[in-house]
């Protein structure tokens, strides 16, 4: 169930190209992403064939087209404006990142020679109409309209000691993540059979487990439990899925909805720059004010509304503030 096909977006494979086998691994992976039972359908790999293929087209162009890494250690924050709007400074930029579950948790398994990570920084921007104090001309104004951009919910994701390994695993969180949205649009059809209700509550409890464990780019992603219990619970579920029986027209429909969706995986997930121009406040300026920078950065969303601004990164996890032991602590004081 859910095998990872780990290699399946490694080496240099030329696009819509790829191994027999690796495009074979990424069927099985679209058919127990979404809903297993469509193994009964005759032909199915051959239906789920082409949109595969034209999703791992679009997952790997994406991916590919995201910038160099930025280096973000506390000497490289003010040489890049990008990392300035990101955080508030050098400190806070280094106290998130310090304390990053997605980090924290590749380091416990990293070798001791491990000093320099790649990984995607995510974060949600907000932008707020205000009034604010403003110099006009040679006049301080008050209550002068403004819009400040702010940006929260900092993350790491898919930390590896190379950019090669960071971006093959983007890849593949990319991929799934089309899969969850094929997912959540099954849950959402209506129709007429009996039971109907039932295979929605199991299909969106599937849902709602592949989220919490890894499967989009929100903040809830990565908020894993082990993954000894995410297997028992997808065990769980898919046995439902089969007790439920497989009717033809209900899974000629899913079908028809995954194949679909990652035939339009363009719309359905896409990375577009954002520009603005910022002063050291975050307040937005216009082009002739010499007092702010010009800041692109990517932002992820899909189809769902969902958007955040990413950014690669390497950075050093040694120059981190380590994170206090609380369990140590208490028993200090004890």
């Amino acid at each position: 169930m859910l095998n990872l096909f780990q290699s399946f977006f490694g080496g240099e494979k030329s696009r819509s190209h790829y191994p027999e086998p690796l495009i074979e691994s990424a069927i099985e992976r679209a058919v127990d992403g979404t809903d297993a039972r469509l193994r009964h359908l005759p032909g199915y790999r051959n239906r789920l064939r082409k949109p595969v293929i034209h999703a791992v087209d679009h997952v790997v162009t994406l991916i590919d087209a995201l910038p160099a890494p930025l280096a973000a250690g506390r000497g490289d924050f003010s040489a890049d404006p990008r990392l300035a709007a990101l955080f508030v400074s050098a400190a806070q930029m280094q106290e998130t990142l310090g304390r990053d579950r997605a980090l924290n948790a590749f380091m416990k398994q990293a070798s001791l020679a491990t000093e320099r990570v790649t990984a995607l920084l995510m974060a949600e921007r907000i932008e707020k109409n205000v009034l604010g104090v403003d110099q006009v001309g040679d006049q301080l104004r008050r209550d002068v309209a403004q819009v400040t951009v702010s940006f929260r919910k900092h993350r790491l994701m898919e930390v590896a000691e190379s950019e090669a390994e960071s971006r093959r695993l983007l890849k593949r969180r990319a991929f799934d993540h089309l899969l969850a949205l094929a997912l959540a649009r099954i849950v959402e059809v209506r129709d007429e059979r009996a039971d109907l209700v039932r295979q929605r509550d199991v299909l969106r409890h599937k849902l709602t487990t592949l989220a919490r464990n890894g499967w989009g780019f929100d903040a809830a992603a990565d908020e894993a439990a082990e993954p000894g219990g995410l297997q028992a619970d997808l065990a769980d579920v898919e046995q439902q899925l089969q007790d439920l029986g497989a009717d033809s027209a209900v899974l000629d429909t899913h079908m028809d909805i995954v194949a679909e969706l990652l035939l339009q995986a363009e719309q359905q997930l896409k990375i577009e720059e954002v520009c603005m121009r910022l002063d050291s406040m975050n307040i937005q300026r216009d082009a002739q004010d010499a007092s702010a920078h010009n800041i692109v950065l990517p932002e992820i969303h899909n189809a769902r509304g969902q958007r955040s601004v990413l950014l690669l990164v390497s950075l050093n996890p040694g120059e981190l503030p380590q994170q206090e032991n609380l369990l140590a602590t208490a028993h200090r004081y004890l």
